[in-house]
């Protein structure tokens, strides 16, 4: 079974016949131990630290369908290596194009992303509402939110919507996590534990967004719910709002409520608060056991 790999350390990639050959090697030029993947069980690899590859390593990783994805020091997406976009159909572009330029084909698309990322949001609020912990005003809230989405007739109106529910799940954060404050969302930078993680959380989600549309005929570049923009991929935007809180939420839920995460395991640095790498581990370890597992759609009664 193919699975993602994480890079944390700088280090060397090369090729032993069928097998990457990871080097970290630390700023002094210290080579440390050698990782070795068998390409067959790599779908991707997200690289944390500065990498040394050739260009005949790429066209290995390319012949094998295998994406790399970049972050900076501060861990913002910065892009990716992607295969031969062998999937792309110019019929499925042209539909595609022909659905954001219609205002009511775009709308209805965009409210869809809207009501998936909300009911995510409630069932996650419903299940520590029935475990002691009073989130009932925001499911209330929200709730009520909800209800209003199917009447939108422009994307500025239904982001709104979207924003204001998303509010009021983040007040919620601090009922439902034991021992840490999250305050107000604040992303660049974040400034508490709590922002960190979920800023962390979303990028990672964005990028495993990223990476499923390219194994589909679908242009990337081309959202419904996010404008399409210079230097982002608006289409995985609007899927990782559907799948953050069953991804990210619950993954930080469950690493702070069970202190497998604790506040020790930041640093501050000009204002911003810093996940350790040891940290960023742990948290990547952690969203890899939630993708792999199964859930049941709510409609369809199905996996």
């Amino acid at each position: 079974m193919k699975k993602s790999y994480y890079l944390f350390n700088p280090g060397r990639l090369s090729r032993q016949d069928n097998t990457l050959k990871f080097q970290p090697v630390d700023e002094h030029g210290v080579e440390g131990q050698p990782r070795y993947l068998p390409i067959e069980t790599v779908d991707n690899i997200y690289c944390f630290g500065s990498l040394d590859a050739n260009s005949a390593m790429y066209n290995f990783l390319g012949k094998h369908q295998v994406a790399v994805h970049f972050f900076d020091y501060y861990e913002h997406y910065t892009g990716s290596f992607m295969p031969k976009e062998y999937l792309l159909a110019g019929k499925m572009q042209v539909e595609q194009t022909k659905y954001y330029l219609s205002d009511k084909k775009r709308i209805v698309v965009a409210q869809k992303f809207v009501s998936g990322g909300a009911a995510n949001m409630l069932k996650n609020l419903q299940y520590y509402n029935n475990r002691q912990k009073d989130v009932a005003k925001q499911i209330s809230a929200i709730e009520r939110y909800v209800e209003s989405i199917n009447a939108t007739v422009k994307v500025p109106e239904l982001m709104g919507i979207e924003g204001n529910i998303r509010q009021t799940y983040y007040e919620a954060f601090d009922v439902i996590i034991n021992d840490f404050e999250m305050g107000n969302r604040t992303k660049q930078p974040p400034n508490n534990e709590v922002n960190a993680l979920i800023s962390f959380g979303n990028m990672m989600c964005y990028t495993m967004c990223l990476d499923q549309i390219f194994h589909t005929q679908l242009n990337p570049t081309i959202g419904f719910l996010h404008e399409p923009g210079f230097r982002r991929y608006s289409l995985a935007l609007d899927l990782a709002e559907v799948f953050k809180p069953i991804l990210v939420d619950r993954t930080i839920f469950s690493l702070l409520n069970k202190k497998q995460i604790q506040s020790s395991d930041f640093r501050n640095e000009l204002n911003r608060c810093v996940m350790k790498d040891s940290t960023r581990k742990i948290f990547a370890q952690a969203f890899d056991e939630k993708l792999k597992e199964t859930f049941k759609h709510r409609s369809l009664g199905r996996s």
